[in-house]
């Protein structure tokens, strides 16, 4: 807020009064450019509470309540609405919680939650949709007529004039492509809304590429600013504008009790409030007009059916900061380090794949050497990530486990649960998009921030939200996709269900996920149970055997111990996955499997769907 700017000296001792835990930022000593941005994204994404859209009409009586400007004793529930606000004047008019309202025809009448950074951007989904550092209550008109024009100096032409001196108008911002229509805060607020920007830029690392950060081919009609990346995230222009804001409205009081206040309630923090002096640090860099060489020696470390591992000895250059990862020419990821796991394929299948480097200007290298791989015919991995657990349950008792046994670590961006409602039709809320990744063989859990169950602490989650699809009714679909396909599926789409007041557990013989839903593949259990909630029911690959084997490493024969007269197939993979050998109904007439034409080696036994490893000697 620019009240602070004329006593700029004292705005850092002022940081004195926020509440930053005790090592909440440890990692980012010494870090700076794009290192220090990636670093503050782990930080602040690691453990999230993300409310419902509709929470927000009551938080924000904890984080906007106007203590700054238009209070005094008999005024202390007025909304603090950066909009209308008059700081060196009258308010024109004044909000409480109870103002809120869906659309206005006038300044005035109500006001309603504005998305600082469009919804359009990210489809609505969530955890984006309802995250308190951007989206804050303003008058309905206002938020109307702003729409969705990025924010920028006013131009010549100014087609509204808002009460408190706020426009909307034709961009007149310095060195902008963008030549149509912006919004224009006054000064005060400037600052507020940059840092709020540029936390947004940092948050969603990972994700803003798949945003709709190009709207219109034509630059000069391209209003949203994003541009694609994952570092710097906004064109040019619009990061020397909020550069520029941040500078000439420091950090105010209000800024920083107002993050303290989300931080009891989202458990993240603003950096930018916190320290400033980071936005210099990550966006003020003087990248070289010199590309990067190549990644070079791009070679196979694992194959597979489903997915295949990659790795390249990494360019020279200091200033590279990540590669991109072509898959028959078409960019499927980027890294910033030197591997990458392809995954989504198809067994049987040929596939070509490349690495570019690329730096801090964003210029790109040539491309590495062609890597070509056929992948596996089968192997011992599940296709992809499997709900395991299912808690429906009183109240918010609402819960997933999800498991990987995919052989490898997933990327967790593109997918996302969906919940489909009935109203005249069938149709799907906003759906809620996972983060981050999960290593192989491990699990995590998606509950209600409002859960409370008995054998489960909502903080152990690795997803607390109460988007739709965890507000659930067992009468509902609810999906977890990847991309545009399901994944996995609890209830049949496009109908009445019938799982209410019940906790699902997946019986131990079905690890592949399925887009149709089967009771017959889960046990079926009282409402609220949620015993071994968090628990992996698989943490080694032979956790689930119903049989042993000895001796253990083995010299020629492995004997095997278990009612297994009915099997229907022995199959012994390598720790790749790629199956060596299969026998079928292999203990028709005996207990042991030969197995000296083997190179010593570690192996997986495999017998109906239940391994265990073995070593041959």
């Amino acid at each position: 807020m620019l009240k602070n700017y004329l006593f700029a000296f004292a705005v850092f001792p002022v940081f004195a009064l926020s509440q930053i835990p005790q090592g909440y930022y440890t990692g980012t000593e010494s870090l700076s450019g794009f290192a220090l941005k990636t670093k503050l994204h782990d930080i602040i994404s690691a453990k999230n509470y993300n409310w419902h859209y509709d929470d927000l009409k009551t938080l924000y009586g904890q984080t906007d309540i106007d203590k700054y400007y238009d209070y005094d004793a008999t005024n202390t529930t007025y909304l603090l609405d950066i909009y209308s606000n008059n700081p060196t004047g009258t308010t024109a008019y004044h909000y409480t919680l109870a103002n809120i309202i869906g659309s206005a025809n006038a300044e005035g009448l109500g006001w309603n939650r504005e998305h600082m950074m469009p919804q359009s951007s990210f489809n609505s989904a969530y955890p984006m949709y309802s995250d308190l550092f951007f989206v804050i209550p303003t008058d309905a008109r206002i938020n109307q007529l702003r729409s969705n024009y990025p924010y920028g100096k006013a131009g010549s032409t100014v087609y509204y004039n808002f009460t408190n001196g706020s426009k909307q108008a034709s961009n007149g911002t310095q060195n902008a492509t963008y030549t149509g229509r912006v919004f224009e805060p006054i000064d005060e607020f400037k600052g507020d809304i940059a840092r709020a920007l540029l936390y947004f830029a940092v948050r969603y690392e990972g994700k803003l590429g798949s945003f709709n950060f190009s709207t219109n081919a034509d630059p000069t009609k391209d209003q949203n600013p994003l541009d694609g990346t994952e570092e710097k995230a906004y064109e040019n222009w619009y990061v020397a504008m909020l550069l520029n804001w941040h500078q000439l409205d420091p950090v105010s009081q209000r800024e920083i009790d107002r993050n303290n206040s989300v931080y009891n309630i989202q458990k993240n923090r603003n950096p930018f409030i916190d320290h400033p002096e980071w936005v210099s640090m990550i966006w003020n860099q003087t990248p070289d007009n010199v590309s990067p060489s190549a990644p070079s020696q791009l070679s196979l470390e694992r194959n597979s059916a489903y997915f295949v591992d990659l790795n390249w000895q990494a360019s020279p250059e200091s200033d590279v900061i990540g590669y991109k990862i072509y898959q028959d020419g078409v960019l499927i990821g980027s890294t910033k380090t030197t591997s990458f796991s392809a995954d989504h394929l198809t067994p049987a299948t040929t596939y070509n794949f490349t690495v570019k480097a690329y730096d801090n200007a964003y210029l790109e290298s040539a491309q590495s050497n062609t890597m070509s791989v056929t992948t596996l015919t089968a192997d011992i991995f599940a296709k992809d990530l499997q709900i395991v657990k299912y808690i429906e349950g009183s109240g918010n008792n609402k819960a997933f486990e999800i498991v990987n046994r995919t052989g490898h670590k997933v990327n967790l961006n593109g997918y996302k649960l969906y919940i489909q409602y009935k109203g005249t039709a069938y149709y799907f809320g906003e759906p809620f998009e996972l983060e981050g990744s999960i290593e192989n063989n491990q699990n995590f859990v998606v509950i209600n921030p409002n859960a409370n169950l008995s054998c489960f602490n909502n903080s152990n989650a690795k997803f607390i939200t109460a988007a739709p699809s965890l507000t659930f009714t067992g009468g509902q679909y609810v999906d977890l996709s990847y991309r545009s396909a399901t994944v996995d599926a609890i209830g049949i789409k496009g109908q009445d269900n019938s799982n209410g007041n019940k906790s699902l557990y997946r019986k131990s013989d079905f690890i592949n996920p399925t887009n149709s839903f089967d009771i017959n593949e889960w046990i079926t259990h009282p409402s609220d149970y949620c015993m071994g909630l968090g628990v992996l029911a698989a943490n080694e690959v032979n956790k689930n055997e119903t049989f042993n084997i000895y001796p253990n490493p083995v010299a020629d024969v492995i004997n095997i111990n278990g009612d297994l007269k009915n099997a229907e197939s022995a199959k012994i993979f390598d720790i790749s996955g790629k199956l060596i050998l299969e026998i079928k109904k292999p203990f028709a007439n005996k207990k042991a499997i030969d197995v000296h034409a083997l190179h010593p080696n570690i192996y997986i036994l495999n017998i109906d769907g239940k391994s265990v490893k073995f070593i041959k000697k």
